[in-house]
Parts: structure tokens; sequence; C-alpha cells
């Protein structure tokens, strides 16, 4: 019986991804702390610590599938260690080798490792799929270069930018969190072997040594010190998630703004079969975007209760711990399904260049009240243009009328300037500024 969203049979799509529902699932947990425990006693065989041909059976016999999960289940409700794991392996263990397994070794040394390699199979994940909707973005970009469409300020129209110069935007600010995502890995990803303190007590003359072979073997950092009560690195992990959430979100909003019946520049992508109202035919709804707009919220929202886990106890402290049990793969789970979805969006985005033409007119000229007012700015002063151009602007607004026509009744500007010059101060399309170079600078920064 599944109890969570994550898991559900019904809507579990929604929240997760069967790939990342697989890295977490409680075989996969096993198997890394199984990983964990088979290393430790391998590099204890090879330095002669343990014997070789014991280290031998515990590397053959570390598989998931040997054990019965549900019995470590049951032992946790007695046991918050890794006995539970520990009594289940051993029954399986030929030859007394379980005797020699754990050696040295305390609990949470397998738990962190455990759970750090859990992890790093989920951000392999999130860094390939944060570099695919990268790619689908600046695909847009490149296509999108010249194509003009309303720049918007506080919601409203400012003046003209390209679509290609908005997506461009996005991709460079994926790329950053993807360059986080890249630098947080040396931090993150480090073994624990450390005893019951953190100082090796139990394996004074080849602890060192231990641990390295262990880390090779792991594919793992080694520890400078022993981190059982130092969390800021699994606080670093969760908070670089939440930003790229962060990031997935905005780029998932503004779509969503931009899909707007009123508006209609952007859609998410449509097929014929998928309805958006049980009773209104017509609908067209963003609901993918706002899936993806709700698994980001949560995803940001796990970010300082991690940080909340840094505050512990001494040497150990499992309270604080344990959060980390629960919340850190949840919120992998939701920023993979965020990201499996944003990279079909970003693929797959449906975008209307005529919209997006006709509402650079929406306001009957008005958006370009900057670029009059430059112009004017020449002949009379800045501060003189502005104040013209406010008050033009302002009547054009209220009477909803044109701002050329407004333009034309002053006298001032019809002294200095002709009707094609006016129009051409009023064209959108001959204000983009340097967008497209922008967009450019963009996509020469990531190879495209």
């Amino acid at each position: 019986m599944y109890s969570t969203a994550i898991d559900s049979k019904i809507h579990g799509c929604m929240f997760s991804t069967d790939e990342m529902r697989e890295i977490f699932s409680d075989r996969s947990w096993v198997q890394k702390w199984l990983d964990t425990e088979a290393a430790l006693a391998r590099a204890q065989g090879e330095l002669g610590v343990i014997p070789k041909e014991k280290a031998d059976i515990i590397n053959k016999y570390a598989k998931a599938d040997l054990l019965d999960i549900p019995s470590i289940g049951e032992y946790y409700k007695s046991s918050i260690t890794i006995v539970p794991l520990l009594k289940a392996f051993k029954a399986i263990l030929p030859d007394n080798a379980g005797e020699f397994v754990h050696w040295g070794a305390t609990s949470q040394d397998i738990v962190d490792t455990g759970i750090v390699l859990l992890q790093k199979d989920a951000y392999q994940v999130i860094l390939r799929d944060m570099k695919l909707c990268q790619k689908f973005a600046l695909d847009l970009a490149k296509k999108y270069r010249d194509t003009v469409m309303t720049g918007r300020t506080h919601v409203v129209h400012a003046i003209p930018i390209t679509f290609g110069y908005k997506v461009a935007v996005w991709a460079d600010e994926l790329g950053r969190n993807i360059e986080r995502l890249q630098q947080l890995a040396p931090r993150v990803f480090v073994g624990e072997m450390a005893g019951a303190v953190g100082t090796l007590a139990t394996l004074p003359e080849q602890g060192l040594e231990i641990q390295k072979r262990m880390f090779e073997i792991l594919g793992l950092e080694v520890p400078t010190i022993a981190w059982h009560v130092a969390r800021d690195n699994q606080a670093e992990f969760t908070n670089v998630l939440a930003l790229c959430a962060g990031t997935i979100g905005r780029i998932n909003h503004e779509i969503l703004t931009l899909q707007r019946t009123e508006i209609l520049e952007l859609e998410e992508p449509f097929f014929m079969g998928k309805v958006g109202s049980s009773t209104m035919p017509h609908k067209r709804n963003p609901a993918v975007l706002e899936n993806v707009l709700a698994l980001c919220r949560n995803v940001r929202s796990i970010a300082p209760s991690i940080v909340e886990t840094m505050v512990s106890e001494n040497e150990r402290d499992w309270g604080c711990f344990l959060s980390e049990w629960e919340a850190i793969p949840r919120a992998c789970h939701m920023l993979g399904c965020a990201l499996e979805k944003t990279k079909n969006i970003l693929e797959h985005l449906i975008v209307y260049p005529k919209h997006m033409e006709r509402n650079l007119f929406a306001q009957k000229g008005l958006m370009m009240s900057e670029c009059v007012m430059m112009h004017l700015a020449k002949k009379l002063g800045r501060m003189t243009a502005h104040e013209i151009v406010y008050k033009g602007c302002m009547q054009a607004y209220e009477q909803e009328i044109s701002l050329k026509d407004v333009l034309m009744q002053i006298s001032v500007v019809t002294e200095n300037f002709s009707e094609d010059e006016v129009d051409h101060m009023l064209d959108p399309h001959t204000y983009i500024g340097l967008a497209p170079e922008f967009t450019d600078r963009v996509l020469a920064k990531y190879g495209n």
C-alpha cells in the first residue's frame, strides 16, 4: 500500500519520476549501505586488518536482493542505528564472515556514506536534466533571436525586447545553476568512516589508509576530518537544489503568465486528447506549468529545514540527522519531476510570433514613450522632453487614443520632427537595443 504522493500509483507522476523512485527505493538504500560495508571490508582485507577471504565473502554477498528487506524495517522499530542491516546481512553470510562486517565503523559512517551515494545518483539525473533544459532554452534563443516582443516590467508593457533575448536570460541563469551543481560535487560527495566520535580510535594505525582505499572504491572524496555533526555540505546540496527550483519555477511562471488568453504569446505543449476541463471543452489549461510551479515551491520550502539540521549536539545528534533522510530525497524527487516536465515544455513550447507582434501595438504606441523622449531630448533636453512625453502619454492613455495622434498635436514635436520621423520613433522593431547581440553572447558562452 502506498500512502505518499511520491509513491502513489494514482498521481505519483505529478510528484516524482520512475527513475528517481528507483534511486531512492528501499532496495537502493539497502544496496548503498551494503556497498559501503563491502568497500570497508575490501579495503581492510587488502590491508590485512581483517582476513581477505572474509572480505571477499562480504563483497560477494553484498547484494540487496539477497536480504530480507522487510525484516530490516521490523528491526528499525527498536533501533535506528545500522544494526538492523547488520543483522539481516549477517544472516546470509557463510563461514562466520558476518563477524568481520562493520569492523571499526560506527552506524553513522555507513548511513552518512550511504545517503551521499544516493544523493550522487540523484545528482547525476538532476545535472543531466538541467543541462537538457538549458540546451532547449538555447535552441529557442537562437531560433527567436530577432523575434520582437513586448518587454514588461511590473507586469505592464515597458519597451520592446526579442523573445530570443528573454530565453537567453533563462539559459544563462540555468548555466549558473549548472555551475553551482558542478562546484558542490567535491564538497558534498565525501565519504564518512571515522568511528564512534570521529577519531578512528578503533583503527589508529591503518585508519587513514582504510579511509583512502574505501572511498577510492566508492568513488567519493576523502574527508579531512569527520563530519558527523558538520552538516553544512548537506545544507549546501539542498540549497543549490532550491536555487535550481527557483530558476525552473521562474521560467515556468513566465510561460504561464504569457499563456493568459489576453496575451497568448506562449503555450505549454498541447496534443489532441489533452483535456483541460471536465465541463468546459474549450479549455487548454496550463496544467503542467502549474504542476511544475507547485513542485518547485515545495523544493524551495525544504531548504530551510536542512539548514536547521546544522545546529546539532556534541559529536552525534540523530534528532537532526534524521531530518535529512526524509527531506533530501523528497527534494530530489520533486525537483527531478519538475525538470522532467520542464524539459518537455521547453523542447515543445508553442510560440506565437503573430501574437507577439499584435501585442506590440496593444497600447497604441505608448510602449515607445522612452524612444520618443530620447529623440526629443537631443533637441529639448531630457527633463523637458520627459515632461512633454509624460503629459502626452497620460492624455493618450486616458482618452484611449494613439500616442501618434497626441504627438502630432504638440507644436514642439511637429516643429522639430516630420511625420515619418514620428512614425519611426513609434516603430517597436527599431528599438530593441542590443537584445540580439546579448542573445549572441549567451549562445557563444555555451558553445551555440
